[in-house]
């Protein structure tokens, strides 16, 4: 055993402390599935010794390896204490003694699980939902009904809604005006269960969107379970939002973020802040992956926002560290994230970009882009 193995009431007060905390889970993804029962960062025990720097920005972060029992996670502690990671340790029996009964008490988690935070926003606000049979009639009627699905391109594209277009959730409303150009339709957002679609529909609500907004009651998932066929395919996905759009979405992001308060900073605090030898930042760029792609601040990370809003303990591994959204000038993907990670812990800052600059424009402003 390594000696730096920790046992459960350690890990247990570890995460009760408050202090900044890193846990990964090294299982294989298809044992972990959609989450770790700690609601942990997944990274494959083959990729950690590559990969860790970007989960973990900082050596010095206590970093718990979390495996299935059978002693991999100690190796690679000795493995990555040896390489100058000197805070990496090992959970005594892994997960299976993780979640082993003992005393009855609930065990405490890295994660809000996205479920339990979205359902707890549903009962707060009171989010309208609809069910599988419901919309089916509506669509069979010939009503004026559109369906906008939260998840990414990929998963749209392996199954959906018949009908529905795919709009990521930190994407609705710079993107509504271009989907939904008729304040008559009614509008259904859907995933492929619930946190993704409630929190979508309460993103439209609260920014006050003219349509009658609610969300599919379990998604994809109770449209099969009602014996409905889903569809494939990249059949119907958001385009680059016209100028219409994009002043629609300026005015309704305003009445979203009105009630919050975030911190706006500039690129040489954000950079300060990364290199803080004693806090941990995330550097968090909410565009989609092609527009990352396409240019992008050097040093950050490409972060789809619509998953951070359901499932951010996949990209953002240490409890406490500050997190900044990364956004062009508009800033509508940033606020909406900002929106929901502020109410879920995150402390949290937006970085607002002009990608449009020129490079002589964006090198006299010591903003340094790349698209790697």
């Amino acid at each position: 055993m390594s000696q730096k193995t920790i046992s459960k009431d350690t890990f247990r007060n570890w995460l009760e402390d408050g202090k900044e905390l890193a846990v990964l889970d090294i299982r294989d993804p298809a044992i972990v599935g959609y989450a770790s029962p700690l609601f942990a960062t997944n990274l494959p025990a083959d990729r950690v010794v590559n990969e860790l720097g970007r989960f973990v920005p900082r050596k010095a972060v206590r970093t718990v390896l979390v495996d299935a029992g059978d002693g991999i996670a100690s190796r690679l502690s000795d493995e990555l204490g040896a390489a100058g990671w000197p805070n990496i340790f090992a959970l005594e029996g892994g997960i299976p003694a993780w979640t082993a009964a003992d005393d009855g008490a609930p065990l405490p988690t890295f994660d809000i699980p996205g479920v339990d935070f979205s359902k707890a926003v549903e009962k707060e606000r009171k989010t309208p939902a609809i069910s599988a049979l419901e919309l089916k009639k509506l669509q069979d009627a010939g009503e004026d009904v559109i369906v906008i699905d939260t998840r990414t391109v990929a998963e749209f594209a392996r199954d959906h809604v018949p009908g529905a277009v795919s709009v990521p959730g930190a994407e609705l409303v710079l993107r509504y005006r271009d989907i939904v150009p008729s304040e008559t339709t009614r509008v259904v957002v859907s995933c492929a269960g619930l946190p993704r679609a409630i929190l979508g529909a309460q993103t439209l609500i609260d920014a006050n969107v003219p349509n009658r907004v609610a969300y599919l009651d379990d998604g994809t998932k109770a449209w099969s379970a009602a014996g409905l066929q889903l569809e494939s395919g990249r059949t119907r996905i958001y385009r680059d939002p016209t100028d219409e759009a994009r002043d629609f979405a300026r005015q309704h992001i305003a009445t979203l973020s009105e009630p919050d308060q975030f911190p706006e900073i500039d690129l040489d605090t954000a950079r300060k802040w990364a290199g803080d030898p004693n806090r941990t930042t995330y550097l968090l760029d909410v565009r989609t992956p092609e527009e990352f792609e396409t240019v992008h601040l050097e040093g950050t990370l490409s972060s789809e926002g619509g998953q951070l809003l359901g499932v951010a303990y996949r990209t953002i591994s240490v409890r406490g560290a500050r997190v900044v959204l990364i956004d062009d000038l508009l800033g509508v993907r940033a606020r909406t994230v900002a929106h929901w990670l502020q109410r879920r812990g995150y402390e949290i800052a937006l970085l607002l970009v002009d990608f449009h600059a020129s490079d002589r424009q964006v090198s006299a402003g010591a903003v340094e882009l790349a698209a790697q």
